[in-house]
C-alpha cells in the first residue's frame, strides 16, 4: 500500500475527513471507558483522534502511510503539549511495528478498502492486537441517505471479522462520521470487535 495517493490528499489543505477535532464517536467512546491499555491507531491521518485518547494519559501511537499527514499530527502534539507517538506503518503489515495492543481503533480505513485487501488487513490487525483486546471501526453504513464513499453493510463486518479468523463482533451501532461534506455526518456503523483466545 502506498502512502503518495493518500499523502497527496493533505497537500492542498484539508482532506475531507479531517475535520479538525476527534470524532464525536470516538469522543463518547473514551467518556464510556471504551479505551484500555496501550492503544495503536490504525490510519490516524492528522492525528485528532490519537491525540484525544492520548490526552486522558493512554500511550497511544498513531500509524498512517501519509508522512504529510503524520507531520501534521505531530506538530499538533507538539504545540498541544501532547504525549503521543506518531509512526509510518502498512496497514498491511501491522506485524511490522512488533508491538501488540490491548486496545485498537479504525476510523475511516476500513471502508477504503475492497473485498481481496480485507482479509490482509484483518490478518494484519491480528497480529497488532492482544488476544481478547479490542478493536473499534467506525466506518461509512449502506443505511440511510446522504451515504458517504464506500458504503460497508453489518454482512460485510461480519464476514471480514469471525470466529475463523480470530474475531468476535460483539456489536454494530449506528453512527455517524463527521465530514467536512456532511452537515451533521454520513451514516455510520460503529462496530466493537474482540480478538479472541482460539487464534
Amino acid at each position: 500500500m502506498t502512502g503518495l495517493p493518500w499523502d497527496a490528499s493533505y497537500h492542498d489543505g484539508p482532506a475531507p475527513w479531517d475535520i479538525d477535532r476527534p470524532q464525536p464517536a470516538i469522543v463518547r467512546l473514551a467518556l464510556e471507558g471504551g479505551f484500555a491499555g496501550a492503544v495503536l491507531d490504525a490510519g490516524c491521518g492528522t492525528g485528532e483522534n490519537a491525540l484525544h485518547v492520548a490526552s486522558l494519559g493512554l500511550p497511544v501511537l498513531g500509524v498512517d502511510v501519509a508522512e504529510t499527514a503524520l507531520a501534521i499530527a505531530r506538530e499538533k502534539a507538539d504545540i498541544r503539549g501532547i504525549e503521543v507517538e506518531f509512526a509510518a506503518a502498512d496497514a498491511f503489515r501491522l506485524e511490522r511495528l512488533g508491538r501488540r495492543f490491548e486496545t485498537v481503533l479504525d476510523c475511516g480505513l476500513f471502508h477504503t478498502l475492497d473485498g481481496e485487501e480485507r482479509p490482509r488487513y484483518v490478518a494484519s490487525l491480528a497480529s497488532a492486537t492482544e488476544h481478547d483486546g479490542t478493536l473499534y471501526v467506525l466506518c461509512f453504513s449502506d443505511d440511510g441517505p446522504d451515504t458517504g464513499p464506500h458504503p460497508v453493510s453489518q454482512e460485510e463486518l461480519r464476514a471480514a471479522f469471525n470466529a475463523s479468523n480470530g474475531w468476535n463482533v460483539a456489536a454494530i451501532e449506528p453512527d455517524r462520521v463527521q465530514t467536512r461534506y456532511h452537515d451533521d455526518g454520513a451514516p455510520a456503523w460503529f462496530a466493537t470487535i474482540k480478538r479472541s483466545w482460539t487464534a
